[in-house]
């Protein structure tokens, strides 16, 4: 069986895309504009990475995906931010 493919656009560490590759799909690329959070991902993930602002990436860079999911600001809930969440 195909594994269908996932785009992670905001990927940050790349929490979604763990969740969806144990759920047996393959993220086939992702996209992160913090230079430190896509480090973090790079060295968890063998996933083509592009570390951009998603509005400087050109959308022929992105390959042929079924399933695109985004990550949502985290540091609202993140011990690493001030953990405030919709406050």
């Amino acid at each position: 069986m195909k594994k269908l493919k996932v785009a992670s656009f905001f990927a940050g560490v790349g929490g979604i895309d763990i969740a969806f590759e144990r759920a047996g799909f393959k993220v086939c690329w992702a996209n992160e504009i913090d230079a430190n959070a896509s480090k973090t991902y790079a060295l968890n993930f063998m996933t083509p990475l592009r570390t951009a602002d998603i509005h400087k990436v050109d959308a022929t860079e992105i390959p042929e995906f079924d399933v695109m999911v985004g990550g949502f600001p985290c540091q609202a809930f993140s011990v690493a931010g001030y953990r405030k969440g919709f406050d």
